[in-house]
C-alpha cells in the first residue's frame, strides 16, 4: 500500500482531516461499485425460477 498518498491531514472537509473522510468516500464508493455490478450481472443473466427438488415435470418433457 501507498501510504503516503492518504496519510496526511490536508486538505480538510470541515473540521474532519484527509484520512478520515477518504475513508468514506471509499466506503460509499465501493457501495456504488458493488450494486453496479449488481444490476450487469441481473441483466446479463436473467432470473430463472429455482426448480424444487420434488418437481420432475422439467425433466419428464425433455
Amino acid at each position: 500500500m501507498w501510504v503516503s498518498s492518504y496519510s496526511r491531514v490536508e486538505p480538510k472537509l470541515g473540521a474532519f482531516p484527509f484520512f478520515i473522510w477518504y475513508q468514506f468516500l471509499w466506503v460509499f464508493l465501493t457501495s456504488a461499485f458493488t450494486y453496479t455490478a449488481y444490476r450487469i450481472v441481473l441483466v446479463a443473466r436473467p432470473h430463472r425460477p429455482m426448480r424444487r427438488d420434488g418437481d420432475r415435470r422439467t425433466e419428464e418433457r425433455a
